[in-house]
C-alpha cells in the first residue's frame, strides 16, 4: 500500500506539472546527448591516436645534390645518414626513397588533379630518408639531431601535423563538455525549481500526513522519485539522440578510411550506462538537497 500511495504520487506530481516536467526532460536530454558526445569524441581521438601513431614516421629530406645524383643511398654522405639512423636506439626502420619513387607516390596521391602533375617534375622533389621510430613520442630528438647535419635539406616531422588535428578535436570536444555543462545547470535549476512547485501545490496533504505520524522521509520520497524519474527520461532521450545523429550523420563522415568509425555497440556501452547513472545520481543528489533546502517543514 506504501509503495503503491507513493507511486502514485510520483505520477500525479509529474502529471500536474506536465510543462515543467517536459521542459526538465528536455533540458536534461540535449545536456547529456553533448556530454555522450563528449565521452565519444574522446573515444574517436584516442582511436586515431592509436592508429595515426603506430604510422608514424620523420622524414629527412635530403639535398638537391644528393637527390640529383645517388639515386639508390650508395655514396659516403647519403649512406652515413643512414646508417646513422639505421643504429640509433630508437628508430625502427629506415626507407630510402629517390626522386623517381617520390614522384611515382606524387602522382598517386594527386591522380585527381592532372594539371598539378603536369607542373610537376621529378627534380622538384628531393630524396629523402623515412624513418620509422619505435616510440613515436620520441620524433623531436631525431629533428634535432639531424636537422642541422650536412646533406640534409629538412626534417619534417608527421606528429606535429597530428597534435595539431588532436589539438582541433580535443577543442571540439571542449566544447561539447563545455555546452553540457552549461545545460547541466539549466536542467539542475529546473529540477529544483519543479520540486518546490510540486511541494508547494502538495503542502496541505503533506501537512496532513505529518500530523498523523509520517516521516519526514515518506513524505519527501515522492518528490526525489519525480526528479529522478525526469532524470532517467531525460537520459533514454539522450541516448535516442545520440543514436540518431550517429545514423543519419557520423556514419557518414566516420567512415573508417581516415577516422575510425564508431560502432552501435560503442556508443550503448559504456557510455548509455554512464548518461544513464549520471542522470540517476544528479537528479537524486539535486532533489534531495532541494528538499532540505527549501522544504523544511
Amino acid at each position: 500500500m506504501r509503495a503503491s500511495f507513493v507511486f502514485s504520487e510520483v505520477i500525479t506530481g509529474l502529471r500536474r506539472n506536465v510543462t515543467m516536467t517536459i521542459a526538465m526532460i528536455l533540458t536534461t536530454a540535449v545536456s547529456l546527448a553533448m556530454l555522450g558526445g563528449g565521452l565519444l569524441a574522446v573515444r574517436t581521438i584516442d582511436k586515431m591516436k592509436s592508429n595515426f601513431l603506430a604510422d608514424v614516421e620523420v622524414s629527412v629530406y635530403l639535398t638537391d645534390d644528393i637527390s640529383a645524383t645517388d639515386k639508390n643511398c650508395t655514396q659516403s654522405l647519403c649512406q652515413s645518414l643512414r646508417s646513422s639512423l639505421q643504429s640509433n636506439d630508437g628508430v625502427e626502420s629506415v626507407v630510402f626513397e629517390n626522386r623517381d619513387q617520390a614522384f611515382d607516390r606524387f602522382k598517386k596521391i594527386f591522380e585527381s588533379q592532372p594539371e598539378l602533375i603536369q607542373l610537376t617534375g621529378p627534380e622538384s622533389l628531393p630524396a629523402s630518408l623515412h624513418v620509422k621510430l619505435k616510440d613515436p613520442d620520441r620524433s623531436e630528438s631525431i629533428v634535432q639531431e639531424y636537422g642541422g647535419k650536412p646533406g640534409v635539406r629538412k626534417v619534417d616531422d608527421q606528429k606535429k601535423f597530428l597534435d595539431r588535428v588532436f589539438n582541433a578535436f580535443n577543442g571540439v570536444r571542449n566544447m561539447a563538455f563545455g555546452a553540457a555543462l552549461i545545460m547541466a545547470i539549466a536542467a539542475l535549476l529546473l529540477i529544483a525549481n519543479t520540486i518546490q512547485v510540486s511541494a508547494f501545490t502538495r503542502r496541505t496533504e503533506v501537512g496532513i500526513m505529518r500530523l498523523v505520524g509520517a516521516t519526514r522521509w515518506y513524505t519527501q520520497l515522492p518528490f526525489l522519485l519525480e526528479a529522478v524519474v525526469a532524470g532517467v527520461f531525460g537520459a533514454v532521450i539522450g541516448i535516442i539522440m545520440l543514436i540518431i545523429t550517429k545514423a543519419g550523420f557520423l556514419d557518414s563522415v566516420f567512415t573508417g578510411d581516415v577516422f575510425p568509425k564508431i560502432t552501435t555497440l560503442e556508443l550503448l556501452f559504456p557510455v548509455a550506462p554512464i548518461l544513464l547513472a549520471v542522470s540517476v545520481v544528479i537528479s537524486a543528489i539535486t532533489g534531495y538537497v532541494t528538499l532540505r533546502l527549501y522544504v523544511r517543514h
